[in-house]
């Protein structure tokens, strides 16, 4: 082989190598958002009237607790403020608890604000069992950044690295 050809594929295995330095993360990030889309697709949508009906509801009559309470699980949600289309993402052990402070004062303050003024919003929740994931951690924090919630929406973090 002569000095021409070695040069010529040294060149080819560079660039071959930069290409695929590109294409790697790219197609990770595609493949993260896909996942976040469809586990956030798969789940139910509800308004905070529908979730707080849902979580009020007691199916054994007065004095019982409710049926919801029992059920929390560990999971990521998705507040959606539809009017002024901006998102808020958060995590918790015990979702349900977690989604009813933000709208009774107790979470995130500006989509409180922002519910309390009247502004419409959307729910969605994503339990962390069968998610595919191992961390609340890393599937909040890939949640934030699909919903653009830290650049655009309501978190003032992109999520917790722990």
């Amino acid at each position: 082989m002569d000095d021409r050809t070695f040069y010529f594929y040294t060149i080819a295995f560079i660039l071959c190598l930069l290409l695929l330095s590109l294409i790697v993360p790219l197609y990770r990030k595609h493949k993260i958002n896909d996942q976040i889309k469809g586990l956030a697709n798969n789940t139910l949508e509800m308004t905070p009237k529908q979730f707080m009906q849902m979580r009020k509801q007691s199916l054994g009559g007065r004095g019982k607790p409710s049926y919801a309470l029992k059920k929390n699980f560990a999971g990521v949600y998705i507040l959606y403020n539809k009017t002024k289309n901006k998102y808020y993402v958060g995590q918790a052990k015990q979702i349900l608890n977690r989604v009813n402070a933000h709208f009774t004062g107790k979470g995130n303050g500006d989509v409180y604000a922002d519910y309390k003024y009247g502004d419409e919003f959307t729910i969605k929740m994503i339990a962390l069992e069968n998610s595919g994931y191992k961390t609340l951690n890393e599937l909040e924090r890939n949640t934030i950044t699909v919903y653009n919630a830290f650049s655009k929406g309501y978190n003032k973090t992109r999520g917790n690295k722990g």
